[in-house]
């Protein structure tokens, strides 16, 4: 206030000079919001959901397959990528009408890099219960080595 006063600038209150574009960014979230409000597509997530974890050995990928066989999935290992990709068939009910429709079906792919190096002849894939489980071996460059002290 009082360095206005002395230099002579001109005086544009208290606020906040980020105010003018919160207020931009309101008005168009407000108009882009009711714009696309009768036209929304439902956005498909990413399928399949998975955990990678990690052991001294190998790394273990489960991958959530609800209603998919194990015929229907390809799976490939590049250097450090696993890519599961296929398909999910879901039979409709001609006789019903549907009130809420979440599980599609059709094609997924899902790629996935690992943080190491593996050995991509000795990956081990097994379904269960609608969940796949892949176990990966780490190759001997990226497993940690014990190291003697001689002394």
């Amino acid at each position: 206030m009082i360095t206005r006063r002395f230099l002579d600038f001109p005086d544009f209150g208290w606020r906040n000079p980020f105010e003018e574009m919160d207020r931009v960014r309101r008005y168009l979230d407000q108009v882009l919001g009711q714009a696309d409000a009768g036209y929304r597509i439902p956005q498909a997530g990413v399928f399949p959901l998975v955990n990678l974890t990690e052991t001294k050995e190998n790394y273990i990928l489960r991958a959530e397959l609800p209603g998919v066989n194990a015929e229907d999935l390809d799976i490939q290992a590049t250097g450090r990528n696993i890519t599961i990709s296929g398909q999910r068939t879901i039979e409709p009910d001609p006789n019903a009408q549907y009130h809420r429709r979440e599980r599609e079906a059709g094609r997924f792919s899902r790629a996935l890099s690992l943080p190491g190096d593996i050995d991509r002849e000795k990956i081990e894939a097994q379904l269960t219960n609608g969940v796949l489980t892949l176990t990966i071996p780490k190759s001997e460059k990226a497993r940690p080595k014990q190291i003697q002290i001689k002394g």
